[in-house]
């Protein structure tokens, strides 16, 4: 496809070219396996490279008016208006995502765009007092300098963007490396929008590689400030580790294992369409999906029979045809790993409701219930089409259940009674948790973020500039101090 190979390279210091690399990184249709690209893997040289670049672009970019950066943003999302089918074929061919889920990723990217134009006007400074006489206190917002992002494969051109045009709005330059699976939604697609719409060269650059060949360069070079990375929380926690030995500041959005609770007053066909949207969007790969469904016994039977009902009609196939509800997984290796999870969980005891089977990269969904309390699957992110039904006898035994895992990402609880519903949501341990919604959501302007193992910081809105701006301190003194000798 002439739309992955032309942009199937590295783009440093507002240049295409191969990487120096000596094995390439190959990008596959997840689906029926075919290949799209193949790119030269970046060096860590080139990273040094890419880096420099930033730097030396960055003062100046800092320097321009912010109503002129806010230009470069505004004909930004023009463009990916403009080019929004091909970015959607894009999204289908090389990531599996269905039609609903390319529309999905592209509407949220466009509004963060528009929140990305807001923020290059959004910092502001403050004046403060002093107990010294004839003292001024500014306190100036400024850019961090060069930062660097690790983006994930799952809404790739998304969760690019979403670090990428904020640090860019805020005067800072950009250091990007897409995941390995999805380089060019990920990673070029954005460079190519970016240079479309005058990016000065330098700015943002793309460097398509793996830990395998460049280490931890990318974290450990002297020129990012901050690091926003979003993945695992395995690869989280070593990021974190690597940034804090060279006194780096992260932001962190990891993994999930969030709970979609339905209590005993709640509108149990709602509930239920709720539940197979955060549990299945996406084929489940998704940090925010409902891992855990948890159903007071008296809905249990009405819901889980309707649950199952919904969950066995859903459409399995190639994300190409608009009928397709679920796609493949990204690669052979999250098939087999979901495949083997649900046959070790049905042999430790779980009942299977539905049993899913893989064929290729295509995983049919499973819903497993009667599951140990023990059961490690409990507590583990599951990156994939299975959900996991979980009985509770009152508020109580479910906010202990929700809260009996390593990590705080999203959630929701259903109810006929919106304040209950709040109260049980401020006794989750997590970031975010919505009444009588779906667990999966993302706004431009809300503080997005998790506890615990699911990460560090937030982003969206004003938390933005908190990420990637500092602040400095200026004192200006009218009169003459005293001092002491």
């Amino acid at each position: 496809m002439s739309f992955f190979t032309d942009l199937a390279h590295q783009y440093i210091d507002g240049e295409w070219r191969p990487g120096k690399g000596s094995w390439d990184i190959i990008d596959f249709n997840p689906f029926d396996g075919e290949k799209l690209a193949s790119i030269p893997v970046a060096t860590a040289e080139e990273v040094d490279q890419a880096y420099r670049a930033a730097e030396r672009a960055q003062q100046a970019w800092a320097d321009t008016n912010p109503y002129a950066r806010r230009t470069v943003l505004e004909k930004a999302l023009r463009i990916v208006e403009e080019r929004e089918p091909e970015i959607a074929e894009a999204i289908v061919a090389e990531l599996g995502g269905t039609h609903l889920k390319a529309g999905f990723e592209l509407h949220l990217a466009k509004e963060f765009l528009r929140e990305a134009i807001q923020l290059a006007l959004r910092p502001a400074g403050q004046i403060l007092p002093s107990p010294t006489e004839g003292k001024e206190n500014r306190v100036y917002r400024v850019p961090v300098g060069v930062v660097g992002v690790i983006s994930p494969f799952n809404f790739p051109f998304l969760l690019s963007l979403k670090s990428v045009a904020p640090a860019l709005a805020l005067g800072n330059a950009v250091v990007l490396k897409p995941h390995q699976n999805t380089p060019i939604c990920g990673g070029t697609l954005l460079a190519k929008v970016f240079e479309d719409a005058g990016l000065p060269a330098g700015l943002l650059n793309v460097v398509v590689t793996d830990i395998a060949e460049i280490g931890d360069t990318l974290l450990e070079h002297p020129v990012p400030q901050v690091i926003s990375f979003t993945g695992s929380d395995k690869v989280g926690r070593h990021v974190a580790t690597v940034c804090a030995a060279n006194l780096k500041r992260v932001v962190l959005e990891l993994g999930g294992n969030s709970a979609l609770i339905v209590l005993d007053d709640a509108d149990v066909e709602y509930a239920v369409d709720a539940a197979v949207f955060s549990r299945y969007v996406h084929q489940g790969q998704v940090c925010m999906a409902a891992n855990r469904i948890l159903v007071d016994r008296a809905v249990e039977a009405e819901f889980t029979e309707k649950f199952v009902a919904k969950v066995a009609s859903l459409t399995v196939g190639d994300p190409a045809d608009p009928a397709t509800q679920i796609g493949p997984l990204i690669n052979s290796s999250q098939a087999e790993s979901i495949s083997r999870l649900v046959d070790e969980t049905v042999e430790s005891g779980a009942t299977a409701l539905l049993h899913g089977r893989a064929d290729g990269n295509l995983v049919s969904p499973s819903v497993l219930t009667g599951l140990p309390a023990d059961s490690p699957v409990l507590r583990q992110e599951i990156f994939g089409p299975v959900a996991l039904i979980v009985p509770f006898d009152g508020e109580d035994e479910a906010v202990r259940i929700a809260n009996d895992t390593p990590y705080g990402l999203s959630g929701a609880v259903h109810t006929g009674n919106i304040e209950r519903g709040v109260r049980v949501g401020q006794r989750i341990h997590t970031g975010m948790i919505h009444i009588n919604d779906g667990t999966v959501h993302d706004e431009p302007i809300v503080p997005f973020g998790g506890e615990k193992g699911s990460g560090l910081g937030r982003l969206n809105g004003e938390s933005m500039v908190e990420a990637f701006t500092t602040q400095k301190w200026i004192s200006v003194q009218h009169g003459r101090s005293q001092f002491p000798f």
